[in-house]
């Protein structure tokens, strides 16, 4: 109790896994995809098929790289476990502790098993940033106030700065890094739809395996912080451990397609151009570029004059 009131919360909360930035990505990338299903009944013969495939697929791997950014599950873990609800308090409760590690913070879930306990609905997610310009230590005092539930303070405050874990730095450094990693793979694989508009398919397969590095290169760099030992999260009887997460898999998978279609369409270009550009639909210019002139009518009158 804070002077006979009880402890509120008047911030929106935020999901563990889903926030308003994803939801607004996901939102933008879908008008995009049924724009161009409202155009591609104007598209005729095989084109059609061709061109579906390759706008959805474009489109899936830049929703992909764009939404891992705000998504909390690049480390998860959950525990079941009979734990303390309050400070000072030797009233126990059944509850799932979920812990979700993102790029730019760690949302803290507490789920009652069931819900209603001791009177109360236990149904908590808490988000404590970490990225550059946001204060972690300021987020955790912030929830010392409010009163928060102890198991979420406790997994909190493995995180903190002043943590005997110190992973707070390292957890810090390897999402900042590769979060930079994404979005340059962003940028490159904007590149890549531009030259796959123009008649330089190699290159946009070139880039496209450029999309396909950073975006591994972005995994080996969140991954670096598993070099530190993570301390133990006992809470009760049982111990909370974490492993990668469905971003990490779905970005590990992203990247291993566009290498697979990068390295694709260059071995098409030095072995198959002809196939390459039925594909992409460049063949009907270059058949233009060659086609033969049409009869041509001469007035014999202006030919003899000219003789």
């Amino acid at each position: 109790l804070f002077d006979g009131v009880f402890p509120f919360y008047p911030q929106q909360r935020k999901s563990a896994v889903f926030d308003i930035s994803t939801i607004i990505v996901i939102v933008v990338f879908l008008a995009l995809a049924c724009s161009f299903l409202l155009i591609i009944p104007g598209i005729r013969g095989r084109a059609r098929v061709y061109w579906t495939l390759r706008v959805l697929l474009s489109l899936f791997v830049g929703v992909v790289i764009v939404v891992v950014q705000f998504t909390g599950d690049w480390e998860t873990g959950w525990v079941q476990a009979n734990t303390s609800y309050k400070s000072f308090s030797p009233v126990q409760v059944d509850a799932d502790i979920g812990l979700h590690i993102g790029l730019a913070g760690v949302n803290v879930t507490l789920r009652g098993n069931p819900v209603r306990q001791i009177n109360e609905t236990i149904n908590y997610n808490e988000h404590f940033p970490w990225n550059f310009g946001a204060d972690y230590d300021r987020s955790y005092s912030e929830g010392l106030e409010k009163g928060l539930p102890s198991p979420i303070l406790y997994v909190a405050e493995k995180f903190r700065t002043q943590s005997p874990c110190a992973v707070h730095r390292q957890y810090r450094i390897a999402g900042h890094y590769a979060s930079v990693m994404l979005w340059v793979a962003f940028c490159t694989w904007v590149i890549s739809n531009i030259l796959f508009s123009m008649p330089v398919l190699v290159y946009g397969g070139y880039m496209l395996l450029a999309t396909g590095a950073f975006m591994i290169f972005s995994l080996v760099s969140f991954s670096t912080v598993r070099n530190s030992p993570m301390c133990l999260i006992q809470i009760g009887t049982r111990t909370l451990h974490v492993a990668y997460g469905g971003s990490f898999w779905l970005m590990l998978a992203v990247g291993l397609l566009c290498f697979v279609v990068g390295i694709t369409i260059v071995a098409m270009h030095y072995l198959n151009l002809d196939l390459l550009k039925t594909f992409f639909d460049l063949r009907e210019d270059k058949a233009e570029e060659y086609q033969e002139m049409p009869e041509v009518l001469i007035n014999p009158h202006i030919v003899n004059k000219g003789l």
